[in-house]
């Protein structure tokens, strides 16, 4: 299936084929969508209802791709009317509707007030577009643009606000700000409720094959607070359900400044240049010098900024993704039944602050944060039953050799998961993923498959307070090149082996293993270096601190072992000890034994008989005993030896 399959044929307006959906209530509204022509020639819905997976894919990827273009559409458009001055742009100062082969949609340009739009203003200049039914909610069917230097600000002072975004088979609405504001501000007794809409089915729109309603923030800034926004989203991140993405255009671009303005912005550069004492600008920045003139600086690119408070977020593709972000707020939220992850970090998502938030029934992962993030602090957090782990921290850089987009090696960190829990996750609790600098701490992991796991070659790892529960395999798992890890005052109840590290080094001290069925701490493969020190070791298995299976040195020492009962059979025991060198030393001290008896036995037996002294031969002479030969005995001519009595002055030898 190609792109081509979602075109409309072009006729004498763009080729926009309009398609009247019939409201429930009586109202015909027209929705423009991304494939109106295309399901008006679809086969029925039965058939539809057999295609596979694969085919639902390339339809939603190439609705992704055919958003893209329409975003970029409307900026290109804006930016040649802008640059062109004139009648032109005196008329953009007005809402307009754009139409194109993607779909209609209402721009909202800077208001010549300078105030933001608000749901009023919607209703005033959208028309059949943004239009409020019977029962009181709004409908929005097309597509939202809030441009450049543009706000809009969706909330009701006299009571409770609920805005439905079109989204049926044929057609889909999104509220998109590019550089622009958006804020939706709702009360706690009064949240904004936002869902996609099916008018055939007079409810949320659940299918997301063919595309669904959502909400993104491209640079500028999104703020919501207590709001209620659920069935948002398909395919990607960025149209995933409510996204924050950063923008590549620099971010002086298409703004209209006064000249006071300039003067402003002018000054300011030339006092951070006279602080940074080097000429230069934010990091990123391009110089501009004109030959004998003064230095100028373009910005680097946007990053989108801004904040999700106290808000219920339900059924999206991706319950909040974010990407391109400096200092984004994420705090007292609740997030159900995501269809892919509850919250995702994104590249280049720094210096966030995700709090007091709870994750559950994700299919894949509670909290993500992917490569290319640095400094993000997730803290009193819950992920509970979703379908893989609860938390993941990925520090990997983003290639591991040359790459056709040049992409950086270093690897990224300095983030960390702190007072936070993990509870009955179908994978593990949190996973930690190389990085460097990354940290857990004092948290919970109940259930899962593994407890806390770190790996790909991870360092300056922190793990410290934490309490894990009722792991089937292992507590605490180190492996695959992780070095410089520290495991501090963790423990672990319940798990076949408390701590496993395989190919790994760490420093353990002071944790604590509780009801271990195998081992309370195991080493395998390279353990060079590692520590374990003042833990304390309960349970039943075959050993409580086992490095049988590894090679290099394990400084062991001030463990508490009195818990464990050793249940390992004698072979194993002989096994446990009989390593090579062991097996070398034992058989040289036995050599060295054998020697010395069979040595003492000749000499005992030399000359004096049994019991004589080894070196009797070499007393001085006159200590020696004095034999005599007598006659008698045996016979004329036998002869006995008889020993005289000792001279006295032999007494005391």
């Amino acid at each position: 299936m190609s792109r081509s399959d979602y075109r409309r044929p072009r006729g004498r307006h763009g080729g926009m084929i309009m398609r009247a959906l019939t409201l429930g209530t009586g109202l015909a509204v027209p929705l423009a969508g991304p494939v109106a022509a295309a399901h008006a020639q679809a086969a029925p819905p039965a058939a539809h209802a057999k295609a596979g997976p694969a085919d639902d894919a390339v339809r939603q990827a190439a609705l992704v791709d055919q958003e893209d273009q329409r975003i970029m559409q409307i900026r290109s458009v804006l930016a040649a009317i802008m640059q062109s001055g004139g009648a032109p742009t005196a008329a953009l100062k007005q809402p307009k509707v754009f139409g194109s082969s993607h779909g209609k949609t209402l721009v909202l340009p800077p208001s010549v007030s300078g105030h933001p739009y608000t749901v009023a203003d919607l209703v005033r200049i959208g028309g059949k577009y943004f239009r409020k039914l019977p029962d009181g909610s709004f409908l929005l069917a097309a597509h939202l643009f809030v441009a450049d230097g543009a706000g809009l600000v969706l909330s009701n002072p006299s009571g409770p606000l609920h805005i439905r975004m079109a989204s049926t088979a044929s057609a889909f609405s999104s509220i998109v700000s590019f550089g622009g504001s958006v804020r939706i501000e709702g009360t706690a007794r009064g949240p904004v409720r936002i869902s996609s809409w099916d008018v055939r089915t007079r409810g949320p729109d659940t299918q997301v094959a063919d595309g669904r309603a959502y909400i993104r923030a491209v640079g500028g800034e999104l703020k919501m607070k207590h709001a209620q926004v659920s069935h948002l989203g398909f395919w990607s991140g960025r149209t995933g359900g409510i996204a924050l993405t950063g923008t590549e255009r620099p971010a002086n671009a298409a703004k209209r400044l006064t000249k006071e303005q300039r003067n402003q912005a002018k000054r300011r550069r030339l006092e951070q240049n006279r602080q940074r004492g080097s000429g230069g600008g934010g990091p990123g920045d391009i110089q501009i010098e004109e030959p004998g003139g003064t230095a100028t600086h373009v910005p680097a690119a946007d990053l989108v900024t801004g904040s999700i408070e106290n808000s219920v977020i339900s059924g999206d593709a991706y319950g909040l993704f974010v990407s391109g972000s400096n200092q984004t707020q994420i705090k007292g939220n609740r997030i159900v039944n995501s269809l892919v992850h509850g919250v995702l970090m994104h590249r280049f998502a720094k210096n966030a602050t995700i709090a007091d938030t709870t994750v559950t029934g994700s299919r894949g992962d509670g909290f993500v944060l992917s490569r290319a993030t640095e400094k993000v602090r997730v803290t009193d957090c819950v992920a509970e039953r979703n379908g893989h782990n609860g938390f993941t921290l990925n520090g990997q850089p983003l290639a591991k050799g040359p790459s056709a987009s040049g992409e950086s090696l270093e690897s990224f960190g300095d983030s960390s998961v702190n007072g936070s829990v993990a509870r009955n996750n179908g994978h593990y609790g949190i996973e930690l993923l190389g990085g460097e600098r990354l940290s857990v701490q004092n948290s919970r992991v109940i259930g899962g498959d593994m407890g806390i796991v770190v790996r790909n070659g991870a360092t300056d790892v922190q793990i410290s307070g934490n309490r894990l529960e009722g792991q089937v395999r292992q507590g605490i798992a180190l492996r695959d090149g992780v070095r410089d890890a520290r495991l501090a005052g963790n423990t672990v109840v319940g798990a076949r082996t408390g701590i496993y590290l395989r190919n790994a080094n760490a420093s353990l001290v002071g944790n604590v293993v509780q009801g271990a069925t195998e081992h309370g701490i195991t080493f395998r493969g390279a353990a060079d270096g590692s520590t374990v020190r003042n833990n304390t070791l309960s349970g039943s298995g075959t050993s409580a601190v086992s490095t049988s299976g590894s090679h290099g040195r394990v400084r062991k020492e001030g463990n508490d072992t009195k818990g464990w009962h050793d249940t390992a059979s004698l072979w194993m025991k002989v096994q446990r000890y009989a390593k090579p060198m062991n097996l070398i030393w034992a058989g040289v001290f036995m050599l060295v034994v054998l020697t010395m008896t069979r040595s003492g036995g000749r000499r005992g037996q030399g000359r004096g008989g049994r019991g004589t002294h080894p070196y009797a031969l070499q007393r001085p002479l006159e200590q020696r005993r004095v034999w005599h030969l007598r006659r008698g005995g045996a016979g004329a001519t036998g002869a006995a030896l008889t020993q005289p009595k000792r001279r006295p002055e032999a007494e005391g030898i």
